[in-house]
């Protein structure tokens, strides 16, 4: 009884759990670049992965980290079991845990995102003023504040290394603004001394050959210190090398056509309303089934 007391409880918080969503939160953000230097583009670029890549907005107008600046987008990301969200190993389901990934001598390798990615297959993540170029960023998505009026750009780095780790193929340069000076400001220091929250793959590093289904559990750079390492040396704010010509943009949407994460909610829950009740009812037969299988074997063991 109580084996099957389990069993129940068990299939009511599989059924009832909230399902893992991946699509666009259309009630966050708005598609395209920012109208005005109020809150910060997002610039998703699935390089390898495929797909058209994704400029949204995120008209936050106050400070926020580079967390902040995704899901204010309307993204939806995923995080390492390790770190959690201090590690994004998924954008909007790239790489999904059925895909293969054609990383170099590890053509078959999955990302489960349960530890850190390796360097050959993971999101980059970048930075820039409006007008400015891409600066691969030396922190973590939890551990920079966005810059208002600029942009945040994750880009699939697939077989690279630190020098060619592929910048994301969108200019940061707002429409209208275009051969304007570059607009940055000296990088903020990071909000936190924790080392999950530094962008982890180290440079150069190769993947071992391990099974996926055996990640070792590396902490990224800094974690045997336990501080973060320092960034690298910058140019200055007034330094900084423009952006690209906006004319050669790759091809990319605002994720007006994307499934809206709620539809997704109720597609994978059931499709229906009822499918929370159908649940509740499966716990109760369960449970009577139990209770009079119970029964009869205390008659059988009292006779």
């Amino acid at each position: 009884m109580r084996k099957l007391a389990a069993l129940a409880a068990a299939t009511f918080l599989t059924v009832a759990a909230a399902p893992v969503v991946h699509a666009i939160d259309h009630g966050k953000g708005y598609p395209g670049f920012c109208k005005d230097d109020k809150g910060v583009t997002v610039v998703i670029d699935f390089q390898q992965l495929g797909g058209a890549a994704i400029v949204r907005c995120n008209p936050q107008s106050t400070a926020g980290t580079g967390l902040d600046a995704l899901k204010g987008a309307g993204f939806q990301v995923a995080g390492v079991q390790r770190w959690g969200e201090a590690f994004i190993c998924r954008v909007e389901n790239k790489p999904a845990a059925a895909d293969q990934i054609p990383i170099n001598g590890r053509e078959n390798y999955r990302e489960l995102c349960i530890d850190t990615p390796p360097a050959a297959a993971y999101w980059s993540y970048w930075h820039a003023g409006n007008n400015c170029a891409w600066d691969y960023s030396q922190w973590g998505v939890k551990n920079r504040q966005f810059l208002q009026g600029g942009f945040e750009g994750w880009s699939f780095s697939l077989n690279a290394t630190a020098d060619t780790n592929p910048v994301p193929r969108v200019a940061a340069v707002r429409p209208g603004t275009e051969g304007k000076a570059c607009n940055a400001v000296d990088e903020p220091k990071p909000v936190s001394n924790d080392p999950g929250e530094t962008q982890a793959p180290v440079q150069g590093r190769q993947p071992q050959a391990t099974p996926e289904a055996e990640q070792q559990a590396t902490p990224p750079p800094g974690a045997p210190t336990g501080a973060l390492p320092p960034p690298k040396p910058r140019a200055s704010a007034t330094a900084r090398p423009k952006a690209n010509d906006p004319s050669s943009n790759i091809a990319f949407s605002g994720g007006e056509n994307a499934e809206d994460v709620n539809e997704v909610i109720k597609r994978t829950s059931g499709a229906s309303d009822y499918a929370p009740w159908a649940a509740g009812g499966a716990v109760v037969v369960l449970l009577a089934a139990g209770f009079f299988v119970a029964r009869r074997r205390k008659r059988a063991n009292e006779s």
